[in-house]
């Protein structure tokens, strides 16, 4: 239960940093704490059975990494929090 929690817990601290101006939504640690928390988050889905959830956070997931890809790309730094 703990793994499901921690999930949720990075997604409200990406979202909440989010709408405080704190992170930008094309900065790698926006993105990080969406992937790493969606991925937590539908792993805890998988194993409780909970298949609508599972599909949420695996497109949560993999949205969160293809925009991760396209900033990389565009910034050419793989460390970069400033806006593209």
């Amino acid at each position: 239960m703990w793994i499901g929690s921690l999930g949720v817990g990075l997604l409200l601290v990406s979202f909440i940093m989010n709408v405080l101006k704190r992170l930008d939504e094309n900065g790698t640690p926006y993105l990080m704490l969406n992937i790493l928390g969606s991925g937590l988050a539908g792993y805890y889905a998988w194993v409780s059975g909970i298949i609508p959830f599972v599909i949420l956070e695996g497109v949560w997931c993999g949205a969160a990494l293809v925009r991760l890809a396209i900033v990389r790309s565009k910034k050419g730094s793989p460390i970069s929090g400033e806006p593209v």
